[in-house]
Protein backbone atom coordinates (compact mmCIF):
# COMPACT_ATOMS: atom_id res chain seq x y z
CA UNK A 1 0.00 0.00 0.00
CA UNK A 2 1.80 3.56 -1.10
CA UNK A 3 0.20 6.05 1.21
CA UNK A 4 1.81 8.77 -1.39
CA UNK A 5 1.73 7.60 -4.85
CA UNK A 6 -2.41 8.80 -5.51
CA UNK A 7 -1.70 11.81 -4.03
CA UNK A 8 1.08 12.76 -5.58
CA UNK A 9 0.08 11.37 -9.29
CA UNK A 10 -3.24 13.95 -8.45
CA UNK A 11 -1.24 16.45 -7.14
CA UNK A 12 2.07 16.29 -8.46
CA UNK A 13 4.30 20.09 -7.83
CA UNK A 14 7.89 21.76 -9.70
CA UNK A 15 9.92 23.03 -8.04
CA UNK A 16 11.64 26.62 -9.41
CA UNK A 17 15.03 27.53 -7.97
CA UNK A 18 15.81 31.24 -7.00
CA UNK A 19 18.41 31.80 -5.36
CA UNK A 20 21.45 30.09 -3.82
CA UNK A 21 24.72 31.08 -1.70
CA UNK A 22 24.97 34.15 0.86
CA UNK A 23 22.38 36.03 1.41
CA UNK A 24 22.33 39.54 3.21
CA UNK A 25 19.11 42.17 3.61
CA UNK A 26 15.45 41.79 3.33
CA UNK A 27 13.57 39.76 1.31
CA UNK A 28 9.91 39.66 1.12
CA UNK A 29 7.36 37.34 -0.04
CA UNK A 30 3.85 38.99 -0.11
CA UNK A 31 1.87 35.70 -0.57
CA UNK A 32 0.16 36.99 -3.71
CA UNK A 33 1.12 34.79 -6.14
CA UNK A 34 -0.26 31.10 -6.59
CA UNK A 35 3.35 29.23 -5.36
CA UNK A 36 5.07 28.01 -2.04
CA UNK A 37 7.95 28.38 -1.21
CA UNK A 38 10.87 26.54 0.45
CA UNK A 39 14.02 27.86 2.25
CA UNK A 40 16.72 26.00 2.84
CA UNK A 41 19.82 27.67 5.36
CA UNK A 42 22.79 25.76 4.53
CA UNK A 43 24.79 28.13 7.42
CA UNK A 44 24.89 31.20 9.49
CA UNK A 45 21.77 32.87 10.93
CA UNK A 46 18.52 33.80 9.63
CA UNK A 47 15.37 35.72 10.71
CA UNK A 48 11.82 34.59 9.17
CA UNK A 49 8.52 36.22 10.07
CA UNK A 50 5.60 34.44 8.88
CA UNK A 51 2.08 34.90 8.18
CA UNK A 52 0.46 36.56 11.11
CA UNK A 53 3.53 38.17 12.29
CA UNK A 54 5.04 34.81 13.47
CA UNK A 55 8.92 35.42 13.97
CA UNK A 56 11.68 33.04 14.18
CA UNK A 57 16.01 33.26 14.43
CA UNK A 58 16.75 30.34 12.86
CA UNK A 59 20.20 29.85 13.74
CA UNK A 60 20.98 25.99 12.31
CA UNK A 61 20.75 24.37 9.26
CA UNK A 62 17.28 24.29 8.67
CA UNK A 63 14.07 24.09 6.23
CA UNK A 64 11.67 26.65 6.02
CA UNK A 65 8.31 25.20 4.20
CA UNK A 66 5.30 27.35 3.18
CA UNK A 67 3.50 24.46 1.00
CA UNK A 68 0.41 27.46 0.49
CA UNK A 69 0.99 31.17 -0.54
CA UNK A 70 1.74 32.74 2.31
CA UNK A 71 3.36 36.37 2.92
CA UNK A 72 6.52 35.83 4.66
CA UNK A 73 9.97 38.10 4.85
CA UNK A 74 13.54 37.05 5.69
CA UNK A 75 16.20 39.13 6.73
CA UNK A 76 20.22 38.64 7.76
CA UNK A 77 23.29 40.85 8.55
CA UNK A 78 25.96 40.66 7.08
CA UNK A 79 27.91 39.46 10.44
CA UNK A 80 24.75 36.73 10.17
CA UNK A 81 26.68 35.05 7.45
CA UNK A 82 23.76 33.62 6.08
CA UNK A 83 23.84 30.87 3.09
CA UNK A 84 20.43 29.92 1.72
CA UNK A 85 18.99 28.01 -1.17
CA UNK A 86 15.46 29.13 -1.55
CA UNK A 87 12.67 27.60 -5.02
CA UNK A 88 9.08 28.25 -5.32
CA UNK A 89 6.37 24.99 -5.03
CA UNK A 90 4.07 25.16 -8.11
CA UNK A 91 1.19 22.49 -7.61
CA UNK A 92 -0.57 21.65 -10.80
CA UNK A 93 -3.89 21.25 -9.26
CA UNK A 94 -3.31 25.21 -8.09
CA UNK A 95 -1.95 26.11 -4.42
CA UNK A 96 -4.97 25.13 -2.64
CA UNK A 97 -5.74 21.39 -2.40
CA UNK A 98 -5.92 18.12 -0.39
CA UNK A 99 -2.41 17.43 0.14
CA UNK A 100 -1.10 21.10 0.67
CA UNK A 101 -4.14 21.29 3.28
CA UNK A 102 -2.97 18.52 4.77
CA UNK A 103 0.06 20.68 5.81
CA UNK A 104 0.97 23.07 8.73
CA UNK A 105 1.31 27.08 6.94
CA UNK A 106 4.51 26.92 8.28
CA UNK A 107 7.00 24.17 8.99
CA UNK A 108 10.12 24.62 10.33
CA UNK A 109 12.82 22.19 11.48
CA UNK A 110 16.43 21.71 11.68
CA UNK A 111 17.95 19.36 9.01
CA UNK A 112 19.55 17.50 11.79
CA UNK A 113 15.58 15.77 12.77
CA UNK A 114 15.33 15.48 9.14
CA UNK A 115 17.02 12.43 9.02
CA UNK A 116 15.00 10.98 5.41
CA UNK A 117 16.67 14.17 3.63
CA UNK A 118 19.87 14.23 4.44
CA UNK A 119 21.34 12.42 1.58
CA UNK A 120 19.13 15.28 -0.79
CA UNK A 121 19.92 18.29 0.93
CA UNK A 122 23.98 16.87 0.93
CA UNK A 123 23.21 16.91 -2.77
CA UNK A 124 21.40 19.85 -2.83
CA UNK A 125 24.09 22.08 -1.45
CA UNK A 126 26.72 20.41 -3.50
CA UNK A 127 25.19 20.99 -6.79
CA UNK A 128 24.11 24.35 -5.63
CA UNK A 129 28.08 25.26 -4.88
CA UNK A 130 28.89 23.94 -8.85
CA UNK A 131 28.82 25.17 -11.62
CA UNK A 132 28.63 22.16 -13.90
CA UNK A 133 25.99 22.35 -17.04
CA UNK A 134 22.39 21.81 -16.00
CA UNK A 135 22.85 23.04 -12.34
CA UNK A 136 19.36 24.56 -12.17
CA UNK A 137 17.28 21.42 -13.77
CA UNK A 138 19.14 19.25 -10.93
CA UNK A 139 18.54 21.84 -8.24
CA UNK A 140 14.68 21.72 -9.10
CA UNK A 141 14.78 18.17 -9.36
CA UNK A 142 16.62 17.48 -6.05
CA UNK A 143 14.20 19.85 -4.36
CA UNK A 144 11.20 18.18 -5.62
CA UNK A 145 12.84 15.13 -4.02
CA UNK A 146 13.43 16.80 -0.97
CA UNK A 147 9.72 17.34 -0.49
CA UNK A 148 8.77 14.13 -1.44
CA UNK A 149 11.17 12.93 1.20
CA UNK A 150 9.77 14.99 3.77
CA UNK A 151 6.58 13.89 3.39
CA UNK A 152 7.50 10.28 3.89
CA UNK A 153 9.52 11.47 6.85
CA UNK A 154 6.53 12.96 8.53
CA UNK A 155 4.29 9.69 7.76
CA UNK A 156 6.85 7.78 9.09
CA UNK A 157 7.10 9.78 12.73
CA UNK A 158 3.57 10.45 12.74
CA UNK A 159 4.96 13.96 14.32
CA UNK A 160 1.12 16.17 12.59
CA UNK A 161 -1.60 15.57 15.10
CA UNK A 162 -4.73 15.57 13.31
CA UNK A 163 -5.66 15.61 9.46
CA UNK A 164 -5.36 13.84 6.07
CA UNK A 165 -1.45 12.89 7.04
CA UNK A 166 -1.39 12.22 10.11
CA UNK A 167 -4.76 9.85 9.07
CA UNK A 168 -2.13 8.09 6.81
CA UNK A 169 0.16 7.55 9.33
CA UNK A 170 -2.38 5.63 11.52
CA UNK A 171 -1.29 2.37 9.96
CA UNK A 172 -5.61 1.15 10.07
CA UNK A 173 -7.02 4.86 8.67
CA UNK A 174 -4.59 4.41 6.12
CA UNK A 175 -6.20 1.34 4.65
CA UNK A 176 -9.41 3.78 4.60
CA UNK A 177 -7.81 6.65 3.31
CA UNK A 178 -5.90 5.45 0.38
CA UNK A 179 -8.95 3.62 -0.73
CA UNK A 180 -11.23 6.22 -1.34
CA UNK A 181 -7.96 8.46 -2.52
CA UNK A 182 -7.96 5.46 -5.20
CA UNK A 183 -11.25 4.76 -5.89
CA UNK A 184 -13.42 8.21 -5.27
CA UNK A 185 -16.18 7.26 -7.43
CA UNK A 186 -17.09 4.47 -5.32
CA UNK A 187 -20.15 4.60 -3.24
CA UNK A 188 -18.26 4.08 -0.08
CA UNK A 189 -20.22 2.98 3.40
CA UNK A 190 -18.58 3.77 6.70
CA UNK A 191 -19.20 0.07 7.15
CA UNK A 192 -16.95 -0.67 4.21
CA UNK A 193 -14.45 1.79 5.10
CA UNK A 194 -14.59 0.17 8.73
CA UNK A 195 -14.14 -3.79 7.30
CA UNK A 196 -10.53 -2.10 5.52
CA UNK A 197 -9.38 -0.86 8.69
CA UNK A 198 -10.62 -4.11 10.62
CA UNK A 199 -12.27 -2.23 13.21
CA UNK A 200 -16.26 -1.66 13.94
CA UNK A 201 -18.19 0.49 12.59
CA UNK A 202 -18.56 2.75 15.79
CA UNK A 203 -14.78 2.35 16.77
CA UNK A 204 -13.43 3.62 13.39
CA UNK A 205 -16.09 6.83 12.72
CA UNK A 206 -14.80 8.00 15.88
CA UNK A 207 -11.41 7.12 15.38
CA UNK A 208 -11.45 8.53 12.22
CA UNK A 209 -12.87 11.69 13.06
CA UNK A 210 -10.43 12.31 16.25
CA UNK A 211 -7.18 11.48 13.85
CA UNK A 212 -8.52 13.09 10.68
CA UNK A 213 -10.53 15.86 11.78
CA UNK A 214 -13.89 15.23 9.67
CA UNK A 215 -16.11 12.22 9.53
CA UNK A 216 -15.42 9.69 6.84
CA UNK A 217 -18.31 11.62 4.49
CA UNK A 218 -17.07 15.10 5.22
CA UNK A 219 -13.27 13.67 4.04
CA UNK A 220 -14.62 11.67 1.07
CA UNK A 221 -16.92 14.79 -0.26
CA UNK A 222 -13.68 16.96 0.25
CA UNK A 223 -11.66 14.78 -1.74
CA UNK A 224 -13.96 14.59 -4.32
CA UNK A 225 -14.41 18.55 -4.59
CA UNK A 226 -10.63 18.53 -4.67
CA UNK A 227 -10.51 16.63 -7.36
CA UNK A 228 -13.02 18.15 -9.02
CA UNK A 229 -11.05 21.36 -8.94
CA UNK A 230 -8.22 19.68 -10.59
CA UNK A 231 -10.19 18.78 -13.13
CA UNK A 232 -12.14 21.99 -13.91
CA UNK A 233 -8.54 23.74 -13.91
CA UNK A 234 -7.89 21.33 -16.87
CA UNK A 235 -11.08 22.19 -18.68
CA UNK A 236 -12.89 19.41 -18.47
CA UNK A 237 -16.98 18.85 -19.23
CA UNK A 238 -18.52 19.40 -15.87
CA UNK A 239 -21.23 16.38 -16.57
CA UNK A 240 -17.26 14.07 -16.72
CA UNK A 241 -16.01 15.59 -13.60
CA UNK A 242 -19.01 14.77 -11.86
CA UNK A 243 -19.31 10.67 -12.98
CA UNK A 244 -14.96 10.48 -12.51
CA UNK A 245 -15.62 11.78 -8.65
CA UNK A 246 -18.55 9.65 -8.00
CA UNK A 247 -21.63 11.90 -8.63
CA UNK A 248 -24.39 11.26 -10.57
CA UNK A 249 -25.27 14.68 -12.09
CA UNK A 250 -23.53 18.04 -12.92
CA UNK A 251 -26.11 19.55 -10.28
CA UNK A 252 -25.01 16.44 -7.13
CA UNK A 253 -21.57 17.63 -7.60
CA UNK A 254 -22.62 21.02 -7.81
CA UNK A 255 -24.22 21.00 -4.50
CA UNK A 256 -21.15 19.52 -3.18
CA UNK A 257 -19.45 21.93 -4.12
CA UNK A 258 -21.35 25.09 -3.18
CA UNK A 259 -21.46 23.94 0.23
CA UNK A 260 -17.39 23.12 0.19
CA UNK A 261 -16.24 26.31 -1.44
CA UNK A 262 -19.18 28.48 -1.22
CA UNK A 263 -19.37 28.84 -4.89
CA UNK A 264 -20.70 27.15 -8.01
CA UNK A 265 -18.12 25.53 -10.48
CA UNK A 266 -18.29 28.07 -12.60
CA UNK A 267 -18.09 30.67 -10.42
CA UNK A 268 -14.82 28.96 -8.99
CA UNK A 269 -13.09 28.10 -12.31
CA UNK A 270 -13.82 32.14 -13.30
CA UNK A 271 -11.97 33.15 -9.91
CA UNK A 272 -8.91 30.45 -10.49
CA UNK A 273 -8.21 30.09 -14.24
Amino acid sequence: MDRLATLLSHFAFSADTFHQGSFCGLSGYPGDTQVGHVHLLRAGRLRFEGPGGQASVVEEPSLILLVRPQAHRLSAYEDDQAELVCATLNFIGGPHNPLTAALPDVLISPLSALTGLQASTDWLFAEAESDECGRALVLNRLFELMVIQLLRQLLSDGSLGAGMLAGLADKRLARALVAMHDAPAQNWSVEALATLAGMSRASFAAHFRAVVGDTPGDYLAGWRVGLAQKRIREGRPLALVADEVGYQSPSALARVFRRRTGMSPSEWREGKI
